[in-house]
């Protein structure tokens, strides 16, 4: 395999002209200079970068190469137990200390505060620090300190956790879980990687001695294994110096065990996995070509990043035919996509993947097809005009990376830093890496991508793996049918790939502009311009990203004017009309001629509202207003799209109550709206009952009348540029001046409703869905007091039923107050637990409410939730997302979330929420759902 990486270093050599150089002399790909990289004596690496976006934020990270495949058969599960115990006390922040501070400081826990165990790596994260004192930079530092080598390891707080990792396992252990258990002995025979998932083994879990994981932490968490990575508005020569003298005396244990990296053995026969699971819903076939990863050593030259791009290309055109293949009037399968990637665990070997949903009894002809598209693209290779599509979109997208150089956040940083110490990954800087490729890319020969692919996709270190249904009348095709299958593609007669490409422009004749008959001063610093056909047009200039114009519609009606009897066919209405493409553009043949250009535009009929969303460079404005303009006014139909869509539809649906998820939405539907028609969902049986005709009649209602449209376009839109552009495509839309509004059909139950069914599952689970509603006063005041307290609520409960009870892996409460179609707040919470507990935790989920009533919020927990939302909302300003949700807000539904936040957030007292929560619940809308393996 080396081979392929040497040929793409030669590649280079002879496109760079280069021609009395080897390979190995190629000119190094440089490090960005601007981050700060240094080792300590001990063997410790550190990172460190001055960045400004956010403003007084930094990330605080600390990267192991350490996971759970370091572990033997009686430690399964410690690398990721032990990731869950740096969060439950530390030499300097003993118990939950750790926790509380951050969070006092506006670092919320889960969101903020994390991290990650893999096979092969472990990283800790405490983002978005506001770094506003020193004091803060020295703790945030003093945290990843303990973590790396002053855990304290309590006994108590090791079985405490004990029931949090349990219930997680049981949260996560769904059907591919399960599967992948099976199948992982399979595909990595003779590897470590076949029994390394991070979960681990419950009985290990529940049953190691206290020593063992102390042990394995003393032998892994050390410094030639860590990586320190500080990114953010600080300042640079400090915080280097402060790392020095606090992790410079860790000491390296003395005779360090060696940290090897396991390898995945070759296979000349095709390896075949197959595994089926009750809660399966559809078929899924994967075929691996594996293949050794790229050295590091050879990383750190101009050649691995060509390599990658000529990967990139051939990702990039395979998933394109494989798409149109998809959308074929009788598709061979659902869907179907490729990726190159770790040989799914392993960094060891990498693998040329490609993956297909198939139909139920149709997996043969399913992984037939996907295996076939392999075989074209290996025999005949790609052409030419699909390499000029695929250069033209890493070109554009490359350019607009090198625009908004100026704008990266702290996470993006980090996350190439992570990835350079645990991967050897090189990081350029921006600038450096669009002169490189923008020089190269032009000149790299089609050949030279086609003979890569060669290499990659062969006949040897083939892996098949099945995923099924477990279903008592489905046909599993057994490993002499998969083998067979293979022999027969391999042995067809197959037609090289046809690329029909149209070089018509989106519209062929620019269409009669209207006029700005009015130009006002809008909220929050926009400008509002009126044009002649009534669509109200919202500018907000901002200067967070240079290459980004975002851009958001509305107008009241949507599916709410609809008669119910018309249900099924609005329900399917966004997915239905988009198979059909815009103008004289086929679904297959849009993307083709919008190659290179970074736009989109889609149109979506909701419940209240009907809308066109899009984004786009700036240079490609005029295109999203065509796109846009098309949208209103030449939606295209195509039968052979739709047949392909019902087909597909109904393989998807077939076995979707193989799913218990399935079964607890359908129950919490039916809590919610009853049997109102507007609440159903979609089953396969329906599918052929959609009339296409009626879907498209109702699409065009809905857009033949852009009077009452108001468009909002945030970004950097240069005004003067722009406003010509709006009147030729926004100003030329269709208006018959129609008055309408929205109508409330999906009224909330009332009073109290309990639904507690009993579910066979395959891993015992219960599910529990509690639901609170309460009519009340739509204001800013109300909205933050329902979102404090889910927030509070989650903190109590995370204390309660997680940290003292281990009784879940967490509660979710969510709360919300929406002002249409009526005013209404609602909080939704959420949890899985053991089945044998589940009525337990509901009393002490209705504890924690009637608690809050009674004794109002906890005051320094009121205190870390303000904290949070006001850093967070002081950073989210500098976002165009957040002035186009704050546009939105205001022009739709008349309601500032701007003006006054800060304030409202810091005078909202305990009281305040205690007398609100009152409000909220005395209404007594008290709905639960719940489903459970266990009894009732």
């Amino acid at each position: 395999m080396r081979k392929i990486f040497r040929k793409a270093l030669v590649a280079v050599v002879m496109i760079s002209g280069f021609t009395t150089a080897s390979a190995q002399q190629l000119p190094p790909v440089p490090t960005d200079p601007a981050v700060r990289i240094g080792r300590l004596d001990n063997g410790m690496t550190y990172y460190i970068r001055h960045n400004t976006r956010p403003e007084k934020q930094a990330d605080f990270y600390i990267a192991q190469k350490v996971g759970s495949i370091l572990e033997e058969d009686n430690q399964r599960g410690l690398a990721h137990f032990l990731e869950h115990m740096c969060f439950n006390g530390t030499t300097h922040f003993p118990g939950n200390t750790l926790r509380e501070y951050l969070e006092s400081i506006g670092v919320k826990f889960g969101t903020n505060l994390n991290a990650y165990t893999a096979v092969d790596e472990t990283v800790y994260n405490i983002s978005d620090v506001p770094v506003i004192r020193d004091g803060i930079i020295d703790s945030c530092l003093l945290i990843l300190h303990d973590w790396a080598d002053d855990l304290t390891l309590a006994p108590k707080e090791i079985d405490k956790e004990r029931g949090v990792i349990h219930e997680e396992w049981r949260t996560r252990t769904g059907a591919m879980m399960r599967m992948y258990e099976t199948l992982f002995p399979v595909m990595f025979a003779g590897s470590r990687y076949a029994y390394r998932l991070p979960i681990g083994t419950m009985e290990v879990v529940d049953n190691f001695p206290y020593q063992a994981l102390r042990d394995y932490y003393e032998k892994w968490y050390r410094p030639d294994q860590q990586g320190i990575i500080v990114v953010g508005d600080i300042d640079v020569d400090a915080v280097e110096a402060k790392i020095k003298n606090l992790f410079g005396p860790i000491k390296m244990p003395e005779n360090p065990a060696t940290r090897e990296y396991f390898p995945v053995p070759d296979n000349k026969e095709p390896i075949i996995a197959i595994a089926k699971d009750k809660e399966q819903q559809v078929a899924q076939v994967a075929v691996f070509h594996k293949h050794d990863a790229f050295p590091n050593e050879m990383k750190n030259n101009v050649g691995y990043l060509v390599y990658n791009f000529m990967l990139g290309m051939t990702e990039s055109m395979m998933n394109a035919r494989l798409d149109e293949l998809t959308q074929s009037a009788n598709p061979p399968f659902i869907g179907a996509g490729v990726a190159d990637g770790d040989f799914i665990l392993s960094k060891t070997k990498k693998a040329y993947q490609g993956a297909a949903v198939c139909k139920e009894n149709a997996i043969e002809s399913g992984l037939a097809a996907l295996m076939r598209e392999f075989e074209r693209a290996t025999r005949f290779g790609f052409t030419a005009g699909e390499y000029v599509r695929a250069k033209a979109d890493y070109l554009s997208m490359l350019e607009k990376a090198y625009n908004e150089r100026n704008n990266m956040k702290n996470e993006q940083f980090v996350e190439q830093y992570v990835r350079n110490f645990i991967d050897a990954e090189p990081i350029p800087s921006v600038e450096d890496e669009y002169t490189l490729m923008s020089q190269i890319v032009p000149n790299i020969p089609l050949d030279q991508v086609n003979q890569l692919f060669k290499g990659m996709v062969n006949d040897s270190n083939i892996v098949v793996a099945l995923f099924c249904p477990d279903k008592p009348d489905m046909k599993y095709p057994t490993e002499a049918d998969i083998k067979k299958v293979l022999a027969d593609v391999k042995a067809e007669k197959i037609e090289p790939y046809v690329d029909k490409v149209s070089d018509e422009p989106l519209l062929k004749e620019t269409p009669q502009p209207g006029k700005v008959v009015k130009t006002e001063p809008g909220m929050y610093g926009s400008t509002v311009l009126t044009l002649s056909n009534g669509v109200h047009v919202i500018l907000k200039q901002t200067d967070f990203k240079a290459d980004e114009i975002r851009m958001q519609s509305f107008s009241n009606g949507g599916t709410s004017v609809f008669d119910d009897k018309d249900a099924l066919q609005f329900k399917m209405i966004d997915q239905v009309v988009a198979l059909g493409g815009l103008g004289n553009f086929s679904a297959i043949e849009l993307p083709k001629v919008l190659a290179g250009k970074v736009v989109s535009a889609e149109s979506s009929v909701r419940t209240l509202t009907e809308a066109v969303n899009g984004s786009c460079a700036p240079k490609d404005l005029e295109t999203m207003l065509q796109l846009t303009y098309l949208l209103f006014t030449a939606p295209r139909t195509d039968q052979a799209a739709f047949d392909s869509f019902k087909s597909r539809m109904k393989a998807q649906l077939a076995n979707l109550e193989a799913n218990p998820q399935v079964a607890l939405t359908d129950s919490l539907n039916k809590a919610l709206y009853g049997d109102n028609p507007r609440a159903m969902r979609l089953k396969a049986d329906m599918i052929d009952r959609i009339d296409y005709q009626k879907v498209m009649e109702l699409y065009k209602d809905r857009f033949k009348d852009a009077s009452d449209f108001t468009f909002i376009f945030v970004g950097n839109i240069d005004p003067a540029t722009a406003t010509p552009l709006i009147e030729t495509y926004l100003g030329s839309l269709p208006s018959i001046n129609r008055k309408e509004t929205f109508h409330d059909r999906m009224e909330l139950r009332k009073g109290q409703y309990r639904n507690v069914f009993h579910k066979d599952l395959e891993t015992e689970k219960a599910t529990v869905v509690l639901v609170r509603t309460a009519k009340c006063d739509y204001n800013l005041q109300n909205q933050l007091m329902t979102s404090m307290i889910g927030q509070l609520l989650t903190m109590t409960y995370t204390d309660t039923v997680r940290e003292q009870e281990g009784a879940s892996y967490g509660v979710s409460v969510r709360g919300s107050l929406n002002k249409y179609p009526t005013s209404e707040a609602i909080i939704q919470i959420y949890f899985d637990t053991d089945p044998a507990r589940r009525a337990k935790m509901v009393d002490l989920v209705n504890k924690g409410i009637s608690d809050f009533i009674e004794k109002g919020p906890d005051a320094e927990n009121l205190k870390k939730v303000k904290e949070y939302m006001l850093k967070s909302n002081e950073q989210n300003q500098k976002e165009n997302a957040y002035w186009m949700g704050a546009l939105y807000n205001y022009y739709w539904a008349d309601d500032d979330r701007v003006t006054g936040y800060a304030n409202f957030v810091s005078t909202i007292t305990g009281a305040d929420l205690q007398k609100f929560a009152k409000t909220i619940f005395s209404q007594d809308n008290d709905i639960e759902v719940s489903m459970t393996s266990g009894d009732n």
